[in-house]
């Protein structure tokens, strides 16, 4: 968010290391994935600063983004090219810093959006919100829906959380496919990130306290200011981004616990210029990723997988 910059001082090194990064990155890059190409753009006026990006395990070719602070607690449906499917209303639900959202197809076969509210640029927040909520289905009538006349989704679960050491910003929200344990990354400008984990049986009646993993850095500068991630449908990858690249984390040959993916070397994915990346997904079959950026008619970028 651009509040960052006028609370840290070396901001303007952020922006102006653009160039420099994705001409030089010092981290090797991955070599499972095409260049990337530009599939779409995001048309719809009422989506201003797409924050977070989910793709649909449940119904083919749908994407679920949001806006970041300043909007109401609202979902919208996209496709591949970015047109708009449907704007829904999350019931029950409240939005301070929406940052990122993530979808999970349960084993039952219903698929779930977890939504954070995880935004913290003043470092003046203490507890934290992720919202659980059904995946709405996404009817031909959606289309016409708007923030003046939306959809409704299902009542939304609220999952709270703190941190068990000091206040942080985050835009990082993960979920495991299989254990359903929810990862987040804080975003920090002079330092490393820090990964936190709150593990599948959180308990909805109290404050869960999150569990902190370890630190992680991207190869970059800087190398914590993480904007956005995601597991693969399989449980083995991890895509993490910041405003200028993507960096993908594998899980070893044979590791059965995936919070061993943290040791490994991030490699880098080239997603291509983005005016202020903060949201990147799966695709639902795994076989691509998909980013995109805040800003108004913003990209949608698909990065393939060889």
């Amino acid at each position: 968010m651009s509040l960052v910059c006028l609370i840290f001082s070396g901001c303007s090194s952020v922006f102006s290391s653009r160039d420099e990064n994705n001409a030089n990155p010092s981290g090797n890059s991955s070599p499972n994935y095409d260049k990337p190409k530009t599939v779409g753009k995001i048309e719809s006026a009422e989506i201003k600063e797409s924050s977070g990006l989910a793709a649909s395990k449940c119904q083919p070719d749908v994407f679920w983004t949001h806006n970041d602070s300043g909007d109401d607690a609202f979902i919208f449906a996209l496709n591949k090219k970015g047109e708009k499917l449907g704007t829904w209303r999350v019931a029950g639900a409240k939005a301070s810093d929406w940052e990122d959202i993530a979808e999970i197809k349960t084993p039952d076969g219903e698929c779930v959006l977890y939504i954070g509210d995880i935004g913290n640029n003043t470092r003046v927040r203490d507890e934290f919100t992720i919202y659980r909520v059904r995946e709405p289905k996404v009817l031909p009538e959606n289309e016409s829906s708007s923030k003046k006349n939306p959809a409704s989704t299902q009542s939304a679960e609220a999952i709270k959380f703190s941190y068990p050491d000091m206040r942080h910003d985050a835009e990082t929200l993960m979920v495991h496919p299989t254990s359903g344990d929810i990862y987040i990354l804080s975003k920090r400008l002079s330092g490393a990130s820090a990964v936190y984990k709150l593990r599948g049986n959180f308990d909805l009646s109290k404050i869960n306290k999150l569990e902190k993993l370890t630190d992680f850095s991207v190869p970059a500068i800087p190398n914590g200011f993480l904007t956005g991630g995601d597991i693969s449908p399989d449980g083995r990858r991890a895509i993490i981004c910041d405003y200028f690249n993507a960096y993908e984390l594998v899980l070893p040959e044979g590791a059965k616990n995936f919070d061993e993916i943290w040791k490994e070397t991030p490699l880098i994915v080239e997603l291509g210029p983005r005016d202020q990346g903060e949201s990147i997904t799966y695709s639902a079959d795994g076989k691509s990723i998909f980013a995109g950026s805040e800003n108004k008619k913003s990209p949608l970028i698909e990065v393939k997988r060889k």
